[in-house]
């Protein structure tokens, strides 16, 4: 794609998906002060990819994109690089596992939250492991259950819903 095609393919069909990219951004990073960066990051992602090859489909595209520029800064913001270290013993902290009790307690949890979600309606425990587990979203979840999305907004809340009075209410508390 040429400078001129990628700009009339920009200005058409990624600057109008701006303001749900922005919310996207504010809704999955913590310091607000990157989210100006982060927005034109993808961008810059965005027209590189297309200058090679134009996407299909730009919505699912730009935001995939979003999506992994948040994944790699989490990833690069957890590496601690070894010249800023002087003493490589501060760094067994950092290699410390948790102790046996924590990995009970931790495991415990998990078993507890897998009898839960074992609890839910057939059809709300699809949508919520679709949703939380493998991050799809609700357009996706819906293409994959054949069903609407606001069906699927009605299977999530619900069984989220029932997730958190399993937990907090009833007999799988975890406070």
């Amino acid at each position: 794609m040429n400078a001129s095609e990628l700009e009339v393919w920009f200005l058409r069909e990624v600057l109008p998906l701006e303001a749900a990219l922005m919310r996207y951004l504010q809704h999955n990073w913590r310091n607000q002060s990157d989210i100006k960066d982060l927005l034109q990051d993808v961008y810059v992602r965005v027209c590189e990819s297309a200058r090679k090859e134009k996407p299909r489909a730009t919505r699912p595209f730009v935001f995939t994109t979003a999506r992994n520029l948040l994944i790699n800064r989490v990833r690069d913001s957890q590496v601690i690089p070894i010249e800023a270290v002087a003493d490589l013993e501060a760094l067994s902290a950092a290699a410390d596992e948790p102790g046996p009790d924590r990995g009970a307690i931790a495991r415990d949890e998990l078993r507890r939250l897998q009898a839960a979600i074992d609890r839910l309606p057939p059809r709300a425990r699809e949508a919520v492991t679709l949703r939380q587990i493998e991050g799809l979203s609700r357009r996706e979840i819906a293409q994959r259950m054949n069903i609407s999305e606001e069906t699927v907004k009605e299977y999530l809340a619900s069984g989220l819903r029932a997730l958190s009075d399993m937990f907090f209410h009833g007999e799988g508390r975890l406070a």
